[in-house]
């Protein structure tokens, strides 16, 4: 199974994901940034934080970068 990794970066950081995540595809991988971003957010407004500018660069193990989800596209506001 393919390895996927979740780097978390802003402007002005960068949290490199060492581990990655064994996934079965791209479309997991996806659902799974979505669902990580979630998490981070929710921990994030509880705390006050701001919670806008971060977002998921995903890459491969071959190091190729797939997508970039920003966190505030995974939020719903209706």
């Amino acid at each position: 199974m393919p390895r996927y990794f979740f780097h978390i970066k802003s402007e002005d950081t960068f949290v490199e994901d060492l581990e990655g995540v064994e996934l079965s595809g791209e479309k997991e991988a996806h659902a799974e940034a979505t669902d990580a971003a979630r998490e981070i957010l929710s921990e994030r407004v509880r705390k006050g934080e701001v919670i806008d500018g971060h977002e998921f660069d995903v890459h491969n193990e071959r190091g190729t970068k797939l997508f970039s989800l920003p966190f505030r596209d995974v939020l719903r506001f209706h």
